[in-house]
């Protein structure tokens, strides 16, 4: 039987490697230069920081540099993790049975001495380690090449950032073997390849898109705090002319770099929300008179040689904090844990749910 599968399974089997091996020498190729121009940056932004007094500031806008210039790489590497357990469960899981069912090979291994059971277990269980041993191997080698990125990366895009998370650490192995199984019990229901295929893909896409947003985020307990405003989590600070400062807030949360920032807001001194519109939450700061008047400062835009320090820190002052709820980074690994065992949970009810249609079913 393990034989039989395997005879089954090589043309399938061949492509995955082949693809794998490719983007293994693309990432092994542009890897050492990724890393060499992180430590070369690293290196410099220090020295050049330490000597005007602004590391900090230094190493930020190298990190800026950095990842914009392997921002391609970077996400075509990410969305390669994100398809490849959804294409093994399209083209290894749903056609695994349906192929079998359609032109009646089944029978001729019924009425053998190998069990259904046996034989469907030998299936699973094969081509099932392959395609964990698949979503593995693709999270390793991603994971090892993105490292100098995601230790740097801006806002949106860190190892937290639902994107990025699903694509790094062990989760993928566990994607890719929920998927694998979907595709079989989709193709053992609907019994027909192309509806079986064209099903997988849809239930697939909607666990992939419902767990992060609905589930992920309560796996632990959140955090909530309050924050001054200030570089770290204010994106975009102004004041128009004539009008009072609007304030934009980063999801992000100072202290805390790296965090998945479920909710950010800012709020007044009572706690209220303040209101927001395209442009920002609008501060009811007086333009006219004290830090934010126009005497007091160069520039209407900040980062253009203006002083709006001043002004930010007279909004600080009044009581008007950025309110978050986030995950913090140190949780990653943990999530990653928790989230994959909820899919290993799901893979062997599915798992049990097939084998037990098989051994019920006439045949």
């Amino acid at each position: 039987m393990i034989w039989l599968t395997w005879r089954q399974f090589r043309g399938s089997a061949a492509v995955t490697v082949a693809a794998l091996v490719a983007l293994a020498a693309v990432l092994a190729w542009t890897g050492p230069r990724l890393a060499a121009d992180h430590a070369t940056g690293i290196t410099a932004c220090t020295a050049s920081g330490t000597a005007s007094g602004t590391a900090s500031e230094a190493c930020g806008r190298f990190f800026d540099r950095l990842f914009e210039d392997y921002q391609a790489p970077f996400l075509a590497v990410t969305l390669v993790l994100l398809l490849l357990p959804g294409l093994i469960g399209l083209f290894w899981g749903a056609p695994m049975i349906t192929r079998e069912l359609e032109t009646g090979t089944h029978l001729l291994v019924w009425n053998q001495t190998i069990t259904r059971t046996r034989w469907l277990a030998v299936k699973l269980v094969m081509i099932g380690l392959a395609a964990t041993s698949a979503g593995g191997l693709a999270a390793l080698a991603a994971t090892w090449w993105s490292g100098p990125l995601d230790r740097s990366a801006p806002a949106g895009w860190t190892l937290m950032d639902p994107v990025v998370f699903g694509a790094r650490g062990v989760v993928p192995m566990a994607y890719a073997a929920f998927a694998f199984v979907l595709g079989v019990t989709v193709g053992l229901l609907v019994r027909r390849t192309l509806p079986a295929m064209a099903v997988t893909l849809v239930l697939f896409a909607a666990v992939q898109v419902t767990v992060p947003l609905l589930v992920r985020p309560h796996l632990m307990p959140p955090v909530s705090g309050t924050f001054e405003l200030g570089p770290a989590n204010v994106t975009s600070f102004g004041v128009p002319a004539g009008g009072s400062p609007t304030v934009s807030l980063e999801p992000a949360v100072p202290g805390h770099p790296g965090s998945w920032v479920l909710s950010t807001r800012l709020v007044d001194g009572a706690g209220r929300p303040v209101p927001t519109n395209t442009a920002g939450a609008a501060v009811p700061v007086s333009p006219a008179s004290g830090p934010c008047a126009p005497s007091a400062r160069r520039s209407p835009v900040a980062g253009e040689g203006s002083d709006l320090d001043g002004c930010l820190a007279e909004i600080n002052r009044l009581g008007y904090r950025q309110q978050a709820t986030y995950q913090p980074f140190e949780r990653f690994w943990a999530l990653q844990w928790i989230e994959t065992g909820i899919y290993a949970l799901l893979t062997l009810g599915l798992a049990g749910a097939c084998l037990r249609w098989v051994r019920g079913r006439p045949s």
